[in-house]
Formats: C-alpha cells, sequence, structure tokens
C-alpha cells in the first residue's frame, strides 16, 4: 500500500490548494531550475494572478547539485524572512527534490517541505524515503540528513514534459525495484515497450517495495542496502563522468552498474548465466549504452560509497532475480572485470 504521505493526483492545482487552505504557513517558497519554471511551474500557480509564493531558482544538472546552491537558496530564504513556520515546495526531478529537502531541513534546524516530482526517477525514487543531500567534491550525496517530506503529490501528467532520454532513465530504478523484489513483474515488463507501461500502476508498484523497505530501516542500517544495488559501481561512474564531456544521467550510469554488479553476482557463482543475460538484455534495450573508460577514477570512487566501512567495498548482490543480499565485500579486480563484461556485451 502506497503510504499516506505520497498521494496519487490528478489536479495538481486543486490538491494544493487544499493542502494550503489546512495548513497555516507564514511563507511558502517554491524552488524550481529553468527547466520545471518554463514546463511545470504553470501547473500549480496562475502566472498573470498576484500571488502568496516566492519562486527560487537553481539551474538544472547534477553539477549544480551542491553547497554553493543551497547558500544562495539559504541566502534568499533569510533575507525574505522566512521562519521556521515557512514551507518550501520541491518542483522537479532528483536534484530538486535532493537539494531542496536539505535545504528545508537544515534552514533554522529544520522547515517543512512537499515534494512535486516531475521526472519518472524522482516520483519512483529520489522524492520518497527521506534521503536528502548534496554532492561534494564530484561524489554524489557525500553531505546530506535522513527527513521525509510533508507530503508528496505525483501526477504522473508531467512525464509528459521529459524526454525520451529523462524517461529511461527513471525508468532504470523501475527495473531495480523488480530485480531486488519481484521476478514476475521484472518478467512482465522484460517484453514490453516503453510506450506501452502504465505509468501509474509502475510508479505504485515501485513505491510500494521502497516505502516497505524503508518503513522497516529508515536510516539504513540493513535492509534498505538492498535499494543501492547497481549504485555502488553506478555512483562511481555517474561520479566520474560529472567532469567529463559527455555526461550521464543518473539512471544511466545506475542501469550501468546493474549490469555490472549482475556480473559480479554471476562471477560470485550467485546469479546464474540466463539471468545475467536477461538483466543485460534489458538494459541495452532501454539505453543503448556507450562504452565506459576511467577505470582507475572509477574504482577510486568506489571507495566512497557511504555503504563502506574500513576502506573495503560493499555492494548488494543478486542470489536470483528478485532476491537481493547486501554489504557484499569484493576488490577491485571483480569491478574491473565487470567494467570489461559491460563494453564487451556492447
Amino acid at each position: 500500500m502506497v503510504s499516506s504521505k505520497i498521494l496519487f493526483v490528478n489536479n495538481i492545482k486543486s490538491a494544493l490548494a487544499d493542502f494550503f487552505s489546512s495548513n497555516n504557513y507564514t511563507k511558502i517558497g517554491i524552488l524550481v531550475d529553468e527547466n520545471t519554471e518554463k514546463n511545470c511551474l504553470p501547473s500549480i500557480i496562475n502566472k498573470n494572478e498576484p500571488s502568496d509564493f516566492l519562486v527560487f531558482k537553481i539551474r538544472s544538472g547534477e553539477k549544480n547539485k551542491n553547497i554553493n546552491s543551497c547558500i544562495k537558496i539559504w541566502d534568499k530564504l533569510t533575507s525574505q524572512k522566512f521562519d521556521r513556520n515557512s514551507l518550501l515546495v520541491n518542483l522537479g526531478g532528483g536534484v530538486i527534490t535532493d537539494m531542496g529537502g536539505f535545504i528545508a531541513a537544515t534552514y533554522k534546524r529544520g522547515i517543512d517541505f512537499i515534494n512535486i516530482p516531475t521526472t519518472l526517477l524522482a516520483q519512483v525514487d529520489a522524492s520518497v524515503g527521506g534521503k536528502l543531500g548534496i554532492d561534494f567534491n564530484n561524489y554524489k550525496n557525500q553531505i546530506g540528513i535522513f527527513k521525509e517530506s510533508k507530503l508528496t503529490f505525483i501526477d504522473t501528467k508531467f512525464l509528459l514534459t521529459l524526454s525520451e532520454r529523462e524517461l529511461n532513465s527513471g525508468y532504470a530504478e523501475i527495473i531495480k525495484h523488480c530485480l531486488i523484489k519481484d521476478k514476475s513483474k521484472f518478467n512482465e515488463i522484460y517484453n514490453q515497450k516503453l510506450d506501452e507501461n502504465n505509468w501509474d500502476n509502475l510508479i505504485k508498484h515501485s513505491i510500494n517495495i521502497k516505502t516497505e523497505i524503508v518503513k522497516s530501516d529508515l536510516k539504513e542500517n540493513g535492509l534498505r542496502k538492498i535499494l543501492n544495488f547497481g549504485h555502488t559501481v553506478g555512483h562511481a561512474i555517474e561520479s566520474t563522468y560529472i567532469s567529463k564531456e559527455k555526461k550521464l544521467l543518473h539512471g544511466e550510469a545506475i542501469a550501468i552498474g546493474m549490469i555490472c554488479e549482475s556480473f559480479i553476482s554471476y562471477k560470485e557463482k550467485k546469479l546464474k548465466l540466463g539471468e545475467l543475460k536477461k538483466i543485460s538484455n534489458i538494459i541495452i534495450k532501454y539505453f543503448n549504452p556507450k562504452k565506459i573508460n576511467f577505470f582507475d577514477e572509477i574504482i577510486e570512487k568506489s571507495y566512497h560509497d557511504k555503504k563502506n566501512i574500513n576502506n573495503k567495498i560493499k555492494i548488494c548482490v543478486l542470489d536470483k532475480i528478485g532476491k537481493c543480499k547486501y554489504d557484499y565485500e569484493i576488490n577491485e579486480s571483480l569491478i574491473v572485470k565487470s567494467l570489461e563484461y559491460y563494453n564487451n556485451i556492447l
């Protein structure tokens, strides 16, 4: 069952009006980037009418998910005299919901925030579960806290604003949820085309898996770590390519990470070869992936994953599709072999 803090709505403007009328906030700010300001903001406020909302804008992209962007917004909240009874509305994808939540949770030791995720990635993953944070020195999510939003409003009409590449990026997390917890759903989507999907059902399915896991382990001391399947190698790849000319979206990097960590699962005699091939096939079908370089840099960044302890690299492995284990220690050579496997199957 979807958490009561996550509302699926057909009329976002009406849903927000009901929320605001039942909460007496002194000030309301809306955090956007240039894309959501243009494509999504008109869906929640009337542009030509007087408004009680203050709009704060940051530049889009993972490279801007940093302390400098936070300082800019904290400064604006301060200058506009936002108090502890104020609200921040995060309207955007994973960068906005991650960073906006972090900004709100740390401003005056915490003000309320709500999420309106506008990308598939944010709707199924980034805006759900209470993980907030920013990147630091090109390391993913190095600085952050755990705090859940007051509410998250999901309106799948926002998906119509996305490019095919952005939609695919979010689909990686849907595939991940199936791989760690639901083999039958994985088999169901395996032969489907992207435009054949019922997004409401798929998003609810992913959220149900994530919220059930998070409910038992909010601060990621145990079971919640399985949600990081594909992310140790994937985040290292994403962090490496942040500073490169050809950047990767989060879901693109995680998709590669899932192939790599599935290969490691196979090499460690857990996952069967046939299942490794199915995982590789579905990801290559959707992501049109390119070969990966900079192996040394990827290895170095793997050591900075938050699951690691005592400078040992730990990943999630699959015993089979639908069954995942966490805190599996590996060495550098397995990561190199997995990256070589990925490059060789393209």
